[in-house]
């Protein structure tokens, strides 16, 4: 007896779009926080302290090289959250793109970066939306393979 498609459990596959988009929005931010934080200690893209506001310094009294060398641990450890853990990653790099966006609205410049990393912080909770539904998807159909009745 052949079961019906509409009682097989769904299996997510590499060429379902929303799996797609899952995986190369987790991929980017990976990668990007990593990299970006490892620039911190390198300055290779840009001389990071240009974008620290003088404020972020007087709250916390480092130096600004040094507070960059903590944004760069902060932004490593990030993209490895997303990697491994892409639900709360995407949260915790959505929050520090919160966190860049003020520091540049405070700092009174540079408001195309900051219009920028706006729309990276709204990828970072889309990603964070397709997480769940990711690990729905797959816990559902685990449940449903377990649940669903054997035919021969």
């Amino acid at each position: 007896m052949k079961t019906s498609s509409a009682t097989r459990p769904y299996h997510l596959t590499a060429v379902d779009p929303a799996r797609q988009a899952f995986l190369l929005l987790r991929t980017v931010f990976t990668v990007a926080p990593i990299l970006f934080g490892l620039d911190k200690f390198t300055n290779v893209l840009t001389n990071w302290t240009i974008y620290l506001a003088p404020q972020a310094t007087a709250v916390v009294p480092l130096q600004p090289q040094t507070f960059m060398y903590v944004v760069g641990v902060v932004e490593v450890v990030a993209g490895i959250a997303v990697a491994v853990r892409p639900r709360f990653g995407s949260l915790l790099v959505a929050a520090w793109l919160a966190g860049i966006i003020i520091n540049l609205l405070v700092l009174g410049s540079f408001f195309d970066v900051a219009l920028r990393d706006f729309g990276l912080l709204v990828g970072a909770l889309a990603l964070n939306r397709l997480a769940q539904w990711s690990s729905a998807q797959r816990n559902g159909a685990s449940r449903q393979e377990q649940t669903a009745p054997r035919t021969t």
